[in-house]
């Protein structure tokens, strides 16, 4: 009988490894091939839309990068800029042959006037004839934004007014400021209609943009001056170090054109000023900027060849490191028109 005392052990045994086997997976996969259901891109929009930067006088840093008389240079921060928000990069060099000029005016669907200090001689008559351009781009039909930064926002006073006197002084170099919106402007359509509701009144109470300029417009002026009232809305405004309030923010009630004091490119990219903002909430303000410019040139329906565009893109071109100075822009791209035009 002894052989028949192992059972009960033999029976446990079982028992305890049917406990911990795990039960059979109840999933069964269909072998049916799913289809993809990811909507088509919106054909009615440029999703790969390509922006002139219009280039400026020097080399962007005081001339120790480059001292040649014919320099030019953008800022790598707007070209990052508009990168962010999905776009490429074709330099408008300023001081290149009208014909070349024009030709890269044809691959662009959108530009961009930078900040500086040339509000005189061949570069102000540049801007002059490509804002005239932008105008009748858009006259004929063709969505043709314009993004103007700072010095940009000054020239377009400038132009519109036919008033090159006038800018007046201000104390706004190297500041953080806030924006105060004017009393009940609507934001629809405009370069904050993206922008939250907290980060809005965020704007209002909080140095969250850049200033750095010299010169500006006061309300006043602006107002009492019947081309700019017809031509732009005021957005927003700012004060200086001193307290005088200037126009910060205009956007055009016809056209695709905005213009703004300050710098929205800066707080992303640029690192050279203690001042510049690079909290969560300024960088929010750089990317809705960008993602509202770059939303308004997928809108131009200009489709060049892609080979033209890629012979011009600015990636035919290396940024120069100038951070090491401390101070100013942490990269430029620098042109000279011989180069420019051994390239085109």
């Amino acid at each position: 009988m002894w052989k028949y005392t192992w059972i009960p052990i033999i029976l446990t045994i079982i028992s305890l490894q049917t406990s911990f086997t795990k039960p059979e997976s109840t999933i069964h996969y269909s072998p049916t091939v799913m289809k993809s259901t990811c909507p088509s891109p919106d054909p009615t929009l440029n999703h790969r839309p390509i922006i002139g930067i219009v280039s400026h006088p020097g080399d962007g840093a005081s001339g120790r990068l480059s001292n040649a008389t014919n320099a030019s240079y953008i800022a790598a921060s707007y070209v990052k800029f508009v990168e962010s928000a999905g776009a490429r990069v074709i330099p408008l060099i300023y001081n290149e042959p009208i014909t070349n000029l024009q030709a890269k005016l044809s691959l662009v669907n959108g530009v961009l006037f930078t900040g500086g200090w040339s509000k005189s001689g061949l570069y102000f008559d540049v801007i002059e004839g490509i804002f005239k351009q932008v105008l009748k781009k858009n006259d004929e039909g063709e969505h043709f934004p314009l993004l103007a930064i700072c010095l940009g926002f000054e020239l377009l006073t400038m132009i519109i007014s036919k008033n090159n006197n006038i800018l007046e002084d201000f104390s706004a170099s190297d500041q953080a400021s806030t924006l105060q919106f004017m009393r009940n402007i609507n934001l629809e359509e405009t370069l904050f209609q993206r922008f939250p509701p907290e980060l809005i009144a965020k704007l209002s109470t909080e140095c969250l943009v850049m200033q750095n300029h010299k010169y500006g417009i006061s309300p006043e002026t602006f107002q009492g001056n019947t081309e700019l009232c017809s031509f732009f809305k005021i957005l927003t405004t700012s004060a200086d170090q001193n307290g005088k309030v200037y126009v910060s923010t205009v956007q055009s009630e016809s056209y695709p054109v905005t213009a703004v004091q300050w710098h929205p490119e800066k707080n992303a990219f640029e690192w050279g000023s203690s001042e510049i903002p690079h909290s969560d909430d300024a960088i929010q303000v750089t990317q809705h900027v960008a993602n509202f410019f770059v939303s308004e040139a997928r809108k131009s329906l200009n489709r060049p060849p892609a080979e033209q565009v890629l012979a011009n893109l600015i990636y035919n071109y290396s940024p120069t490191y100038c951070g090491t100075a401390g101070k100013g822009f942490d990269e430029v791209y620098i042109f000279s028109e011989t180069e420019t035009i051994a390239r085109l």
